[in-house]
């Protein structure tokens, strides 16, 4: 007998259309609604994805961006290789990191995406303030990569801390907001923080 979360995977909307559109995660259409609501990429952009594994999101910032875009897949885990996305494998709070980045477009990316989430104990304050401590990483990093006028967009776990972690944002970003998208589970207490037209500051 297959067990429960399987049977419910089956059964889901995003995981059918994921595996019969060749996406590596149901994920991707967490992008792909972020995408059309806020015009988060644009053709021909550099795009860094942090917390890449397994590379859906990766896959359609390529699409989004088209043959000129660059896009950068960043992971501590080893990711299947994808056409047009080089990856770096190592630590987003290991500086070599992003030095290794800024190595290879030394003039600065015009979007960063981060999926990324903690493992999860079971504990939801627990996993809350995980969650947050990845988004600030996320952010840090965002702000010593990004041009003028970038775009980021993070997963967060809703919580107490996300007022705070918000605000954070929109001390680097023109525009600031949070977004539940339709492939989400309606259960879930993720939430997106996006921001667009990053004005520079320091972290």
């Amino acid at each position: 007998m297959a067990k429960p979360w399987r049977a419910q995977r089956s059964r889901d909307k995003y995981y059918r259309m994921a595996k019969r559109e060749n996406y590596r995660s149901r994920a991707s259409y967490k992008l792909k609604q972020i995408d059309h609501k806020y015009a988060l990429i644009e053709v021909g952009d550099t795009i860094v994805d942090l917390g890449a594994s397994p590379g859906g999101w990766s896959q359609v910032a390529r699409e989004l961006g088209g043959p000129e875009s660059k896009v950068f897949a960043l992971d501590l885990e080893r990711m299947p290789p994808l056409e047009g996305v080089t990856f770096i494998r190592g630590d987003i709070m290991n500086e070599a990191v992003v030095k290794r980045l800024l190595e290879l477009v030394p003039e600065g990316v015009d979007v960063v995406i981060s999926d990324m989430s903690p493992d999860i104990s079971g504990a939801y304050p627990y996993d809350h303030a995980r969650s947050i401590e990845l988004c600030e990483h996320a952010l840090k990093f965002a702000t010593c990569v990004l041009k003028d006028g970038g775009n980021f967009a993070v997963k967060m776990f809703s919580g107490d801390l996300s007022k705070g972690y918000v605000a954070r944002v929109s001390r680097f970003f023109d525009e600031t907001h949070t977004y539940h998208p339709r492939a989400s589970r309606s259960t879930s207490s993720e939430l997106y923080v996006i921001g667009l037209d990053f004005h520079g500051g320091q972290y």
